[in-house]
Order: C-alpha cells, then structure tokens, then sequence
C-alpha cells in the first residue's frame, strides 16, 4: 500500500472516530482551548468554522475576539495556501468552498496562533487532514514569516497510534481536545 492509500485508509478509520465522538460528546467541548486562549490575549490568531462532525472553536474564537483580531480560513485556491479573514462573532458570513462560512467581505491578516481542524492527530504533533495539503502550505509561509503557533483542535478519540506522514505534513506545537491539553 503506498502512501496515499495508507493516508486514505486513515482517514477513514478517524472519520468513523469522529462520528461517534461527536455523536456523545457533552457540553463545553472547547472549554479547554478557551484557557489556552486566554494567555495569547490580543495575539492576533485564527480559528474556522467547524463542518460536519469537527469539534467547535466557536466559543474561544468568541472570547479571544473581545481582546484581539480573530480569523477564519478563506480558500483561495486549489494548492494555494489558506488566507484568513478577519471574522466577527455577530458578522455576516458567505458560503464558501466546501461548505464552510467565511465573512461576507475579506479583510485579510497573519495569525500568529492558528487553530487547526483534523481528522487525525499522534502524539508527537502529527496531523492528518483532509488531504488538500491547505493547512501544510499555510502553516509553512506563515512559519518563513514569524513564529506560529499551530494548535490542533480534535476529540479524543481521534488520536492515532502512528500516522503515514509525509515530509511536507506540518507539525502541531500543541493539541487540544475535549479533555486534555498537550504540547510538543
């Protein structure tokens, strides 16, 4: 099996592990992502808005924007990096690609900090999207620019043993999912 199989194989397994987190999970999923938030006040970051069965950040990024610029992930292209959108908790949004909202007008920024979704995640910092590589080719301009913070937001149950990672995949610095905070 190559390594577009294997990565396609686990993301079938970790669909199937989301479904049924978000299917039980309780209130206050991201109760654990608002605290970490709370001592990046006024750094600019950006969160998204969460699709299908992805775990929320909705609640932090709505705190964190009483204190500082918050974004959401604008697709600019296929095999372009992301841009991010300056986002209100109250603002009018715009369908955009696959789903996702994004703000009715673009006003563009560099997070310094930026929650990412997934579909996987291991215990030393690896990730596992969807397989567009948006993420991969964001996080590594923003890292040639300035430190970036890349905080992984998952259930538990979607951390994996090992995952088939390649060299281009970008690490996590950090991981935050429903019970648990862990840095890299």
């Amino acid at each position: 099996m190559d390594l577009t199989e294997q990565k396609a194989a686990a993301r079938k397994l970790a669909f199937a592990r989301r479904k049924d987190a978000f299917a039980n999970a309780a209130p206050g999923r991201s109760a654990h992502l608002s605290a970490v938030l709370a001592g990046y006040r006024g750094v600019p970051l950006a969160g998204y808005m969460p699709i299908r069965t992805e775990i929320s950040p909705l609640a932090a990024m709505a705190e964190a924007s009483a204190h500082g610029p918050v974004g959401v992930p604008v697709i600019q292209g296929e095999a372009m990096p992301l841009e991010f959108s300056r986002w209100e908790p109250d603002g009018a949004l715009r369908d955009g690609p696959f789903g996702a909202k994004v703000p009715i007008e673009d006003n563009f920024f560099d997070p310094e900090i930026v929650i990412v979704p997934l579909v996987a995640f291991d215990i030393r910092g690896g990730r596992l999207g969807y397989g567009g590589g948006f993420y991969d080719r964001t996080l590594e301009r923003l890292r040639a620019r300035r430190a970036t913070l890349a905080i992984g937001l998952a259930f538990d149950a979607q951390e994996a043993d090992a995952l088939p990672l390649e060299d281009t995949d970008q690490p996590l610095d950090m991981m935050i999912t429903d019970t648990r905070i862990i840095e890299f």
